[in-house]
């Protein structure tokens, strides 16, 4: 997930914390304890991306590929994380260190806040098509949500509108909760949400600042949680309808290929339109042979027909079929041919333990998740270009989301 869903998690999960842990002594005790939960919780929820600082190990965009989501990213690593944090408050922050020491409610809540922030990190991002490997060494494999786009509003608008209607200053209070909802109408505007999505938003942004008036933040934000909750439980249903429209439309044109994977990216605060990616072999008497295909889905075509899917997002496509499918793109590729080019190649061999969707076409290694070869995202890789370059070291172990075109365990 984005930075600023991730900040404002972990700033919804530092007041939530503090309003439900028992009320300290004075009003100075509870300031530095609602000031270090907030902290603590915000800057645990970011940590896990300081990886980024490892990609320059390898040249793009290996380094990115192999080293952001990496060993910050797994369960094992958390606990070094939290360590860390937990000594830098203690150390860095005298007056929380003086309320630490005698109030065993700001030590229970900083310990929550935390590893909370943590563990929600490693959830959220599990959530994208992106994916995580949480157990490694363990298991090196990577393992994928598919059901929430990288950026989601929904998650601004519920958690950050009870936020930032608390804010004291009125002058910075209405401009916050003014860039919650520009932000989004923007998005809009540019063709990156459906207007049926920004009405949506816009009904969570109100919903949440009646609740902090009228009632309090507190209930604002439990609102606000219980609304990221169902939307998340609303994707993930939406996600494995999806996945079986494919494989309907699949098995229709094509009955006798044998579908290995389906990649699925939710757009933005829309759950009828997803971004498809799917991978089949071929059961022509050709086991060596598989297809590649990009396209967009429609859940509802009565609805929301996938022309009217936000452009920007799905890009081209090919007609659409009754069941609201439309291919944009397909590459057929060889496995022996990939198997030989890992081979080969250390650089292919280091790509392919990023790559999920791997497109090989005119000297360019793609993953067609992020968008068709010739697309040049941030995963392409010109591997023609560089032939006879030094390989990449150190290269982590994750495993290979392609292990069963590559014929390995």
């Amino acid at each position: 997930m984005d930075n600023l869903t991730h900040s404002l998690t972990g700033l919804a999960l530092g007041e939530l914390t503090h309003r439900l842990l028992p009320a300290e002594a004075d009003p100075q005790r509870a300031g530095t304890r609602r000031r270090l939960l907030l902290v603590s919780a915000a800057v645990a929820s970011n940590f896990p991306d300081l990886d980024l600082i490892f990609t320059g190990l390898a040249p793009e965009p290996l380094g990115y590929l192999l080293h952001h989501r990496g060993h910050t990213h797994t369960l094992l690593y958390a606990l070094p994380q939290a360590l860390l944090m937990l000594a830098a408050f203690w150390l860095l922050w005298p007056a929380a260190r003086t309320l630490l020491r005698s109030s065993g409610a700001a030590r229970l809540g900083l310990f929550a806040t935390t590893v909370l922030g943590l563990l929600l990190h490693l959830g959220m991002d599990a959530m994208n098509v992106y994916g995580v490997h949480p157990f490694a060494p363990f298991d090196p494999r990577w393992f994928y949500g598919d059901m929430i786009f990288i950026v989601e509003p929904v998650f601004w608008l519920a958690l950050g509108t009870p936020l930032a209607a608390h804010v004291a200053r009125p002058w910075l209070r209405r401009t916050f909760l003014a860039l919650l909802l520009l932000v989004p109408l923007l998005f809009t505007l540019g063709g990156f949400l459906e207007w049926g999505s920004f009405a949506g938003l816009a009904a969570v942004w109100l919903l949440a600042l009646v609740l902090t008036r009228r009632r309090s933040e507190r209930t604002a934000l439990v609102a606000g949680v219980a609304v990221v909750l169902g939307f998340v439980l609303v994707q993930a249903g939406g996600a494995g309808l999806a996945r079986e429209r494919v494989a309907e439309a699949l098995r229709r044109t094509d009955p006798d290929a044998r579908i290995v994977d389906t990649a699925l990216s939710a757009f933005p605060a829309n759950p009828l339109c997803w971004t498809v990616v799917s991978l089949a072999r071929d059961g022509n008497g050709n086991g060596d042979a598989y297809r590649v295909r990009r396209g967009v889905l429609s859940l509802a075509p009565g609805i929301t027909p996938v022309g009217a899917c936000p452009f920007k997002i799905h890009g081209e496509y090919i007609g659409e079929d009754a069941s609201g499918l439309a291919w944009g793109w397909e590459e057929r590729g060889s496995a022996a041919r990939l198997q030989a080019l890992r081979a080969a190649d250390c650089r292919i061999d280091a790509w392919l333990r990023f790559a999920r969707m791997p497109s090989l076409a005119g000297g360019y290694a793609t993953d067609v998740r992020y968008g068709p070869n010739g697309s040049h995202n941030f995963s392409t890789l010109p591997y023609a270009q560089q032939a006879g370059t030094a390989c990449p070291s150190p290269v982590p172990a994750w495993g290979y989301p392609r292990a069963d075109l590559l014929d390995l365990p």
